[in-house]
């Protein structure tokens, strides 16, 4: 399976370049984020043209997720356990479920298309949301791989958050001032490697960023942030087989202001193939 994610920014202003690519680097799942449409406004036909089958999540101009796939998709979800909604100026438990989030069997993996709330600003309430749905999505994952820890599992998408200071290149964004690169959003994203996942691609990819903004010139003065992740399980992760960021994606027309992160995995391998490498540490 090649498995690919990738925050396009808006699907039907980046649909020809979306589709391009998938074909062009035979992607077998691509899981998008920020598609900015509702499921009835999705631009299907060119996917399936393509022989992609397409499931899309999303309420408004805002947000969405979305699963393009060549292999059989099954138990398609749009929410997991635990998630929380959020809503301006609203507090308390009923708040409305956004599109954050798509999890679909494929081929055996279990894979999630998620992008994670941005937290907008210290301080912000939308901050707190962020960080409650981090740790929901990491109680999540405990426990699903607590009922079964050899589940291929991959959690892909945007996760707006710079880990490391490696992650992040832009001047602009600095701890204590800025989101992503905080402390608690730090804290969250190692919650989610100690509920059982790992980053694959770091271990075959050590450098690179995934996401540029448009202002200020950032993309040719290579002022970027890596906040586009593929989290696996120990499953998932030992079958990676090569991984890619696709820097030249934020090149040419309309791109979007993230690039793809690829992965290779190969489930079925024989197990005593010395050639694949093994990456969960």
């Amino acid at each position: 399976m090649r498995l690919a994610t990738w925050n396009v920014n808006s699907i039907r202003a980046r649909v020809v370049r979306t589709v391009e690519f998938a074909v062009r680097e035979h992607i077998d799942v691509l899981a998008m984020q920020e598609i900015k449409c509702k499921p009835e406004q999705f631009p299907y036909a060119p996917f399936e043209e393509a022989g992609y089958e397409v499931h899309a999540h999303g309420l408004n101009q805002w947000n969405g997720v979305a699963i393009a796939s060549r292999l059989p998709v099954d138990d398609v979800q749009t929410a997991f356990d635990g998630m929380p909604g959020f809503a301006k100026g609203m507090e308390g438990p009923d708040q409305p479920l956004e599109a954050r989030a798509m999890g679909a069997l494929i081929d055996g993996v279990r894979v999630w298309s998620l992008y994670v709330p941005n937290g907008r600003a210290l301080g912000d309430p939308h901050l707190a949301y962020k960080l409650d749905w981090l740790a929901a999505l990491a109680a999540h994952t405990k426990t699903e791989l607590a009922r079964d820890p050899n589940l291929p599992l991959a959690l892909v998408g945007d996760f707006n958050i710079a880990p490391t200071d490696a992650d992040n290149g832009d001047p602009t964004v600095v701890e204590g001032v800025s989101t992503h690169v905080s402390p608690p959003e730090r804290a969250a994203f190692r919650a989610l490697e100690a509920a059982g996942l790992t980053d694959v691609v770091r271990p075959l990819v050590p450098t690179g960023f995934t996401y540029w903004d448009y202002k200020q010139l950032r993309f040719p003065r290579n002022e970027g942030m890596r906040i586009d992740f593929i989290l696996g399980s120990q499953a998932f992760a030992s079958a990676v087989a090569g991984a890619s960021i696709h820097r030249n994606e934020r090149k040419g027309e309309v791109p979007s202001d993230h690039v793809p992160v690829v992965v290779d995995v190969d489930l079925h391998a024989d197990d005593a193939d010395d050639d694949v490498p093994m990456i969960f540490g």
